[in-house]
């Protein structure tokens, strides 16, 4: 754990946002790669720059804005993460715990987490959805390695039900009424930003993984940790190494996440004014 990361040190970049927004939100929603058009769809939105938030980890990644977006979806005050930060940027475990953290203490009681995937599951294609169940890390540390802050949770905590359960039935029901194919399954996290060799994704098969990706575990895993509901959306943007013919080099993945941006940003707007 980096020094200097105390309760105040997430207060303080908590403050800094409350002063610039309308309401306390209870909801957030991180948008991950070729998520952003969702942010669109925010109304009376207030825009903020990670880069003037204190401590705040900022993207590297051009693809990722780096701003927090608070407004109106569906009627409800959420808050927005426009991009993240990844550990393939040369972030640590522990740093990476702090947007969730900074959430948590702003008074965020639940989690949205979307990201671009890529299929490890025959019967999963791009341009479908999965509702997280579960995920695999078997790379090794954690967001809470280090001092444990106890104002934000327990030293040990249990994931028994990480991706809650009732955020997970409530998906499958705006699922049923979206215009995606939408499935659930097990993501695996890969450190990146190397795309995944084919043993390794016929690995990640027999472990049970239907999709992989370079992300979202460390932030579900800091909202455990918080207490927080939890849901994790993945946009299939691409077939993972060794799933078809095709080379994976990441040009296909903005390509085909612009594609079906509207359908997906429509299906999170539908389960953001549900939850």
């Amino acid at each position: 754990m980096v020094e200097g990361y105390t309760y105040d040190f997430y207060v303080r970049a908590a403050s800094y946002i409350r002063e610039r927004i309308k309401e306390v939100p209870t909801v957030a929603v991180v948008l991950g790669t070729g998520c952003a058009p969702f942010a669109d769809k925010i109304t009376d939105s207030v825009t903020i720059p990670y880069k003037d938030i204190p401590g705040f980890p900022v993207p590297t990644n051009a693809d990722h804005a780096g701003n927090m977006v608070a407004g109106y979806v569906g009627g409800r005050y959420i808050i927005c993460m426009n991009g993240r930060c990844h550990f393939y940027e040369g972030y640590s475990m522990e740093e990476l715990n702090i947007p969730v953290h900074v959430l948590h203490v702003l008074g965020v009681r639940t989690l949205v987490l979307t990201n671009a995937s890529g299929s490890c599951n025959p019967d999963f294609h791009t341009g479908d959805a999965m509702i997280i169940r579960d995920h695999i890390k078997l790379y090794g540390g954690s967001p809470m390695r280090g001092p444990n802050v106890s104002e934000l949770g327990p030293r040990f905590f249990g994931v028994s039900d990480l991706y809650t359960a009732e955020l997970r039935k409530i998906a499958k029901v705006c699922a049923s009424r979206s215009r995606m194919k939408v499935h659930e399954g097990v993501y695996m996290f890969f450190p990146g930003p190397q795309f995944e060799t084919a043993s390794e994704i016929r690995a990640a098969r027999i472990l049970g993984a239907d999709a992989v990706g370079m992300s979202t575990v460390t932030e579900a895993l800091t909202a455990a940790h918080c207490g927080m509901r939890l849901l994790g959306l993945a946009l299939i943007t691409n077939m993972a190494t060794g799933m078809t013919e095709e080379k994976v080099d990441g040009t296909e993945v903005n390509e085909n996440a612009s594609r079906v941006a509207p359908q997906f940003s429509s299906l999170l707007e539908d389960i953001v004014a549900s939850i």
